[in-house]
């Protein structure tokens, strides 16, 4: 066994307790819904801050570039540099750099300077994910960890449905500063419910150093992040380009509509794989991919009956708002107590999937046009179900740890 963990004195009661902590749950969600919103804020008030730093929209989608070139940088080298510190220390100090950076964004009136804290709340942004799936394994019962990481992934398409609508709105109501300040705001007061209601969870302490590139090798842990590769930059050639693709059935105008009936979707997704993922993480992941791609081919035959076009967006929906879960429990499961340099790997990857599917898409939207956006989900989704076909049935020996609670 690569580390020993220690965990802070807790009641026994409330640790092995079989009811799911929510109130304890909640605040690591919220660090993931902020995460989320202050990523794609920017995207909402492309104008309102092009014309208030003297810059071209453009330059002002770099403002998310950079975040997720934070979180790119920052999760796996800072996670493995800080595997023995307490777990809430390093979440709030990921936490405080939201408050902090997301001031600094509302204050600023330089470009540069602007991008510099985009960058450092992208690093806070990384920290936190690499953070999220091994702190509610390590507060809950082993038998509602499935759960937990439901409850706690929760904030991502909550974000993703409500943000940009959100952001929108506050850059109404409040000027684009003042969306920024509400989200400095929010991290301030999560940090007090953190400090408050979330217990504490020690680092591991090391026998014999197990680096990244072990944690890599773990059975298992490759062909996942390979899988939530493919997935993630799937989705995000459509997901990137919506407004194009809507705009082949005359729909420019609804892309709100859309990406509401998306978001819902998630968190109907999502509430599914809560109940099911602790018996049956396997076959939700193949009846999540097969709805992933029967949505693509719903939308592929839209252009003949455009209602399906509704009924596909709900199913793609429905597909990636648990798929995350998922694949972060199998994940966790197989790295056991390394699951969170195993988590600052998924962080990573998946925001180099975020990426590499936004310039896909533009390649795609160029070459072919956006009516080969749901193809090319079609094409993903095979590769998918090949890697899942080959996958082990169990955990290779000695990469699935438990928990060491020492109450």
């Amino acid at each position: 066994m690569a580390y020993t963990i220690k965990r802070t004195k807790m009641n026994q009661d409330s640790v092995l307790s079989k009811q799911l902590p929510f109130l304890k749950l909640v605040p690591l969600a919220l660090a993931g819904f902020v995460a989320i919103m202050t990523e794609t804020m920017p995207a909402g008030l492309l104008p309102e801050i092009g014309a208030s730093l003297g810059i071209k929209e453009s330059l002002v989608g770099q403002l998310i570039t950079l975040y997720a070139l934070g979180s790119v940088m920052a999760a796996i080298p800072i996670i493995s540099a800080t595997l023995h510190w307490p777990r809430k220390r390093l979440l709030l100090m990921a936490t405080v750099g939201f408050f902090v950076f997301n001031a600094i964004t509302a204050l600023s009136t330089s470009y540069i300077l602007t991008l510099c804290a985009r960058f450092i709340a992208g690093m806070a942004a990384g920290i936190t994910w690499g953070l999220l799936i091994g702190y509610s394994r390590g507060i809950v019962h082993p038998g509602m960890v499935g759960r937990a990481i439901a409850v706690v992934g929760a904030g991502q398409p909550v974000a993703l449905a409500i943000g940009l609508p959100l952001a929108v709105w506050l850059g109404k109501v409040f000027s684009w500063e003042g969306a920024f300040w509400t989200m400095s705001a929010l991290s301030l007061l999560l940090m007090i419910w953190m400090i408050i209601a979330l217990p504490d969870v020690k680092g591991l302490v090391p026998q014999k150093k197990l680096s990244a590139y072990r944690v890599f090798m773990l059975g298992g842990i490759r062909r996942i992040l390979l899988i939530m590769f493919m997935w993630i930059l799937a989705h995000n050639i459509l997901y990137t380009y919506i407004s194009p693709y809507l705009s082949d059935f005359g729909l420019t105008d609804r892309v709100d509509l859309i990406l509401l009936i998306f978001g819902v979707s998630s968190l109907i997704g999502i509430g599914i794989v809560g109940i099911l993922i602790d018996r049956w993480l396997i076959l939700l992941v193949k009846v999540s991919l097969l709805a992933f791609a029967m949505g693509a081919f719903s939308l592929v035959i839209a252009n003949q009956f455009q209602p399906l076009l509704y009924f596909g967006i709900a199913l793609w929906g429905i597909s990636f708002g648990g798929v995350s879960t998922l694949l972060q429990k199998d994940m966790a499961d197989r790295a056991g107590d390394n699951s969170d340099v195993a988590q600052s790997m998924f962080v990573t990857v998946f925001n180099l999937a975020i990426a590499i599917g936004g310039i896909t898409g533009g390649v795609l939207l160029e070459k072919l046009g956006a009516s080969s956006f749901p193809w090319a989900i079609i094409l993903f989704s095979a590769l998918i179900f090949f890697c899942l076909s080959n996958r082990k049935r169990t955990a290779p020996k000695n990469t699935q740890v438990p928990v060491n609670r020492n109450i």
